[in-house]
């Protein structure tokens, strides 16, 4: 009899393997440090070189993603001469895969460039690669908007993209 129930016990542990229960696992990505593009995206401004502060956090289970994210480029990050721009929002979509520590934030954000100047309900994509110093990256595009301005990789697609910026400090997990 213990022989029978060890053997149903196996067969069953190998048909929920085989049967793909673990892609129905939620999948978290977490992480938070600073940024560096590793170059002056706005020499016209400053000599600084750029990068960022950042924070995030989502779970991505089957068909439901929630989470936050946040870049800040302010102090000993700046960028574009101002004395602050953060991009803060609720991650309400994209995917996540733990076996390539890859994942793609969507979601919609404010955009603050201080002084009283915030921009509501942008939409925004962040690219992650899981990593720490050196070895982790992410790339922040804010949709539809500043299209052109210093630092834009892509100018003329309509949207304000970030060059891909590596982890300097801290880092970023997919698992």
């Amino acid at each position: 009899m213990r022989r029978l129930l060890s053997t149903i016990a196996v067969t069953v542990v190998a048909a929920w393997v085989v049967s793909g229960a673990n892609a129905d696992l939620p999948v978290q990505v977490t992480g938070g440090g600073t940024g560096t593009f590793a170059a002056d995206l706005d020499p016209a401004i400053d000599p600084d070189i750029d990068g960022s502060h950042f924070g995030l956090g989502a779970v991505f289970s089957g068909s439901t993603t929630r989470g936050h994210f946040e870049c800040l480029m302010a102090g000993d990050a700046d960028i574009l001469g101002l004395p602050l721009m953060a991009v803060e929002g609720n991650v309400t979509g994209g995917s996540a895969d733990a076996a390539t520590g890859t994942a793609t934030f969507t979601g919609t954000a404010t955009v603050n460039l201080a002084n009283s100047v915030a921009f509501r309900g942008m939409q925004y994509r962040v690219l992650l690669w899981a990593g720490g110093p050196g070895a982790g990256h992410l790339q922040l595009t804010v949709l539809g908007a500043f299209d052109g301005v210093p630092g834009d990789a892509v100018p003329g697609n309509g949207n304000y993209d970030l060059p891909v910026e590596t982890v300097a400090t801290g880092h970023i997990t997919v698992h």
